[in-house]
């Protein structure tokens, strides 16, 4: 299976993978079937009570979990959503994991999905402006390069095994 590599700076994340499926495919995935491969435990519900994790397919929309008795908790918001080529979202998600209202206190993710020579697709991933996390910024940039790690194994896997319908 491919690789997850990662470039950081102070402040920002780039992850870079190579999914064996198109672009459409890829975009489809990631965007709509979170519950799929995110990991339950960097969910404010966890594993045992956590419903749906979703994301609402519009600029403006928002990234949001569900949990027990139907609690919704927001945790992003959709910047730019232009399929199956870039997505962007803000990451409402303090260091301490408290939701960030403030999105100009928020960082950023921006999804890039590049067809590939292979016929698969490049995705790459950079969550930018930790520095608007405060001081804790550099620590946080650190914690989530492991976890976006996982993450996008995980996503890998999904969209791997994911029926192509071909």
């Amino acid at each position: 299976m491919a690789e997850v590599h990662q470039d950081v700076e102070r402040y920002a994340l780039r992850s870079t993978l190579l999914a064996p499926v198109n672009a459409e495919l890829a975009f489809a995935v990631f965007t709509g079937a979170l519950t799929d491969w995110w990991v339950r435990e960097y969910t404010w519900s966890g594993p045992a009570a956590l419903a749906e994790l979703g994301m609402e397919p519009r600029a403006g929309g928002m990234l949001y979990e569900i949990g027990p008795y139907g609690f919704r908790s927001d945790w992003g918001r959709v910047l730019t959503w232009d399929p199956p080529k870039r997505l962007v979202f803000t990451w409402q998600i303090g260091p301490d994991r408290v939701p960030v209202p403030d999105p100009a206190r928020a960082s950023e993710v921006e999804v890039l999905f590049l067809p590939d020579d292979s016929g698969g697709t490049r995705v790459e991933v950079e969550h930018r402006h930790f520095d608007r996390h405060g001081e804790a910024a550099e620590g946080y940039r650190q914690a989530l390069t492991a976890g976006w790690h996982e993450l996008l194994s995980r996503f890998l896997a999904t969209v791997t095994r994911h029926p192509t319908g071909n």
